[in-house]
């Protein structure tokens, strides 16, 4: 009984130090600044989205994708996890971290969406120009031209396009979430005003 006691004096001891520590990570000496960890962070999201085919040619060229962003921004896995830790249970601090993060992929998927849609409209333009070497070859020829084909043959061109846009606003927006899902998934900001 007196054993019993006594390890329960202990164990509320053991608990009341150990909810006296409450202040937080202490600040590392080689603390990663926030806009570095916004760098670091995008870079680990892309190396992690890449599908199977660019992981492959990365590992065929070298590239070791568990340590390249680590080697790219000359930080070690400790440092990041030291400064992840700081910064995830300062939940103001991390927002800014989290929201600058998201606006910086938001920016980088608007650059590659207007770049697929530019490579998209040069090739479209190259198929109408050969429409139009086709058209003035058989005028010159004196070929009968089936101008019902080559009108359908147009408005389907032109009908892609608008389908296309529409596939490209849905997978966006579907991808989108997919990004801010994954990156909520990666630290749970801590915080003692949590508990507060």
């Amino acid at each position: 009984m007196i054993l019993k006691r006594l390890l329960l004096l202990v164990g509320i001891l053991f608990m009341a130090l150990a909810c006296t520590n409450l202040k937080g990570p202490e600040k590392p000496k080689n603390l990663i600044s926030k806009e570095k960890m916004v760098d670091i962070l995008i870079d680990a999201r892309l190396i992690t989205s890449a599908n199977s085919k660019n992981k492959l040619i990365m590992r065929n060229s070298g590239l070791d994708m568990n340590n390249y962003v680590f080697e790219k921004h000359n930080i070690d896995s400790l440092q990041f996890a030291l400064s992840n830790s700081y910064y995830s249970y300062y939940v103001e601090e991390y927002e800014d971290i989290y929201t600058k993060l998201t606006d910086s992929l938001k920016a980088l998927k608007e650059a590659l969406k207007d770049q697929e849609a530019k490579e998209w409209k040069e090739e479209t333009k190259k198929e109408a120009d050969s429409l139009q070497v086709v058209l003035k070859e058989k005028k010159s020829n004196g070929d009968s031209l089936d101008l019902k084909k080559i009108d359908k043959k147009l408005s389907q061109m032109q009908e892609g396009e608008a389908l296309k846009k529409q596939i490209h606003d849905i997978d966006e927006e579907k991808l989108l979430e997919e990004s801010i899902q994954e990156i909520e998934g990666l630290v749970e900001p801590i915080s003692d005003k949590d508990f507060q």
